[in-house]
């Protein structure tokens, strides 16, 4: 809807608002909505900020300014990726006619607004020394070491693969057309907010809010100088390429299948590890979910004083399952991301359920077990395409210890 209101802004007529509109939808975007990520909702702050934008160049009212202050807001409360719109985007003002904008009062009272709208995350990670700090310090060393630039640069064009011709019109209309030289920072955004990612090495994705602006652009062009002659031939086809296209990455690149099915095809998925594995990460990542929720419940089940049990995972996906799939009153915590914070440390626990990772499975057993009355093993994650597949499940009754005592110590040895 967005692209189609943009379209519509440009002077698009309803052609190239029905190309935008099925470029946009036959693309990696319905791939992105079949997640449980911050993902989809992060394009979509893209996409309507630069919306915003594109309504006050062609207007110059004060107002889009304000809009796209909340449109930001809303997207850094969902995700901080959004930041690198902005890094992107104020080098390619500067670079064009539009740098007149920092000579406006509205922007600094726009600026301001997304401030304070966005203040009391931003206190609340000055309250709690900036988790998203160690969490992008992990980030950095665990995942992002593995990314290849080259690999970044050729997933760009398999997002709207079918729409690369819509995308290069976008770009040149932005370039060489008259009509759309007040837009042109949009063509300095894309390859500045480009190189922002390739420095940081980030992963592929993070870019795909770049691309329904472009298309927005390379319709209304399109839909402009492809309505005489034998261009008008064109029109069909430039239509009929997402939807074509669309076929195989729905086939190749979407979970219509059973996972036993996609491991059968034997393509190798890289995962943010830098190793080949036979499932796609964020598929394999939500498998497992609802049985280790199940089995915490039967560990929990069997204390007589269950809310005296602390329920400690190795890291927030974990813990983030357990919470939602539970059926017993559990409060899953761990020592990573914001769940460090989380601990309700004014509870007696005398028990303790700890989710471990299966590569430290043993480990857990030998140095926790001492410190309790009683231990088991209760179960593991068993699903043999799941990521967290032998995540072990043990149950510690009857602390010798203060449990709370030694939490507050590592809590603070973490800080």
């Amino acid at each position: 809807m967005v692209v189609w209101k943009t379209i519509g802004t440009l002077g698009g007529n309803t052609y190239a608002r029905s190309l935008g509109a099925t470029c946009v939808l036959f693309s990696a975007l319905l791939r992105l909505n079949t997640l449980y990520q911050p993902n989809s909702l992060d394009v979509l702050a893209w996409t309507a900020f630069y919306a915003s934008v594109v309504r006050y160049l062609r207007s110059e009212n004060p107002k889009w300014l304000y809009i796209s202050a909340v449109v930001f807001a809303l997207g850094f409360l969902n995700k901080y990726n959004i930041v690198f719109l902005v890094i992107g985007l104020a080098p390619a003002i500067l670079l064009t006619p539009a740098r007149k904008v920092f000579a406006e009062r509205a922007l600094y009272g726009a600026a301001a607004l997304a401030a304070l709208l966005v203040f009391p995350n931003l206190w609340w990670q000055y309250q709690h020394d900036f988790p998203v700090m160690g969490h992008m310090q992990e980030l950095s060393e665990r995942q992002l070491v593995h990314v290849d630039r080259w690999s970044f640069l050729t997933a760009q064009a398999l997002f709207f693969f079918g729409s690369l011709p819509v995308i290069a019109a976008g770009l040149y209309a932005l370039w060489r057309c008259h009509p759309m030289a007040k837009y042109t920072v949009f063509f300095w955004t894309f390859f500045t907010t480009l190189g922002v990612f390739l420095f940081f090495k980030a992963k592929d994705y993070y870019a795909i809010g770049l691309y329904p602006i472009l298309i927005a652009f390379g319709s209304a062009y399109l839909g402009n100088v492809l309505h005489t002659g034998w261009k008008r031939r064109l029109r069909p086809i430039l239509v009929a390429m997402p939807i074509l296209f669309f076929i195989p990455m729905y086939e190749f690149a979407f979970p219509n299948k059973r996972p036993v099915e996609i491991v059968e095809q034997g393509h190798p998925h890289r995962w943010e590890d830098g190793t080949d594995h036979p499932l796609p990460q964020d598929y394999a990542d939500m498998l497992g979910w609802k049985e280790l929720a199940k089995k915490v419940d039967l560990a929990y089940a069997e204390l007589p004083d269950g809310e005296r049990a602390l329920v400690l995972c190795d890291n927030y996906g974990q813990a983030g399952a357990i919470n939602f799939y539970k059926a017993q009153e559990i409060r899953a915590v761990a020592f990573s991301a914001d769940y460090k914070n989380w601990f309700a440390l004014d509870t007696p626990y005398r028990h303790l359920i700890r989710v471990k990772n299966a590569t430290e499975s043993v480990q857990e057993w030998s140095e926790t077990a001492p410190y309790f009355r009683e231990a088991k093993r209760v179960d593991s994650v068993t699903n043999p395409f799941a990521r967290e597949q032998g995540t072990t499940i043990f149950l510690f009754t009857g602390a010798k210890v203060d449990i709370n005592k030694r939490i507050s110590e590592e809590l603070a040895e973490g800080d």
